[in-house]
């Protein structure tokens, strides 16, 4: 049962390659992609925390870097189902000329976790204000998650989760993407878990805006 946690993910990226290379004639529509970040949080008081973190995401069939960014803010918790977070993302990003452009977010999320026992769900409202030389605009991502603990003699310390999320954008005046997330958490000690998933975006109006993700996320808590 060890093995099986690998190879899922490595089952469902070959199924994603495999359909990438039949579909090379509309690559500026979709990619394959890889995101992978490390977040660290450090606990200041009872109800702060300190958060930071590092993200590379690779594009182009996961052959080249597309984008890299650096986050840095704090998380307010006035209890166990509220969580006020504030951060700054610094983005570096690829554009259509294959050229990497700078990106200033100001972000706020307010997250609910709804008190069910048997299984986990939570709401997250996210809105980013963003600034691009010379386009400045905000973008609204609600977004509702899904949690169940996978039994023991699986996956040991682990949750499976899904999670829907959509985004309006100012400058479009709609919603404009939809993401669908499909993956496992688990712990691997006291201070560090492991976040694995698939993900599919569909938008009409990026390019490429159909992106099937492969993603690791990497979780310190001090």
């Amino acid at each position: 049962m060890k093995k099986t946690f690998p190879a899922l993910f490595l089952i469902i990226f070959c199924v994603i390659f495999s359909n990438a290379q039949i579909n090379q004639t509309i690559v500026d529509d979709q990619d394959i992609q890889s995101w992978n970040d490390v977040q660290l949080t450090v606990p200041m008081t009872e109800k702060f925390d300190f958060y930071t973190a590092v993200t590379v995401r690779f594009g182009k069939n996961a052959s080249r870097i597309n984008d890299s960014r650096f986050a840095i803010g704090f998380v307010y918790k006035p209890n166990k189902s509220w969580s006020v977070q504030s951060f700054y993302w610094n983005i570096q990003a690829r554009n259509s000329r294959s050229q990497f452009r700078q990106e200033h977010r100001l972000n706020l999320r307010i997250g609910y976790r709804f008190p069910f026992k048997k299984f986990g769900l939570s709401h997250r409202s996210w809105l980013e204000y963003r600034m691009r030389s010379p386009l400045y605009s905000w973008r609204y991502r609600p977004s509702l998650t899904f949690e169940k603990d996978i039994p023991k003699n699986i996956i040991a310390k682990s949750k499976f989760y899904l999670t829907e999320e959509i985004f309006y954008d100012s400058l479009l005046k709609k919603f404009s993407r939809n993401r669908f997330t499909v993956g496992i958490t688990r712990v691997l000690t006291k201070k560090l878990s492991l976040d694995c998933y698939y993900m599919r975006q569909n938008d009409g109006y990026s390019r490429p805006g159909d992106l099937n993700v492969v993603g690791t996320s990497f979780k310190v808590r001090l």
